[in-house]
């Protein structure tokens, strides 16, 4: 954990030094890194047997977080719109 820590602050560090170089290529190699890791992260999945044989299991709590996120997130919008509507319906 230290290990990451040390690693982020040395980032933001050497960021603060560079601050003022122009790094053009520096967001292609970000995204590439982001591709290695996303494959990586598919690969330790992939030769996980618990994770393959549970993947059933994960993809139906899966959908019912999202349904559930989803759900509750139009019910506070329309709630919102409700308040605001009322609101502005008593300014006019």
């Amino acid at each position: 954990m230290f290990t990451v820590i040390g690693l982020m602050f040395s980032g933001i560090l050497l960021g603060y030094l560079l601050r003022v170089k122009r790094m053009t290529q520096l967001n292609k190699v970000i995204t590439c890194l982001i591709w290695a890791l996303l494959f990586l992260l598919g690969v330790e999945v992939g030769g996980n047997r618990r994770i393959i044989e549970g993947l059933a299991t994960l993809g139906m709590e899966a959908i019912v977080i999202t349904l559930a996120s989803v759900l509750g997130s139009c019910v506070a919008a329309w709630a919102l719109w409700v308040v605001l509507y009322k609101r502005k319906r008593k300014e006019v």
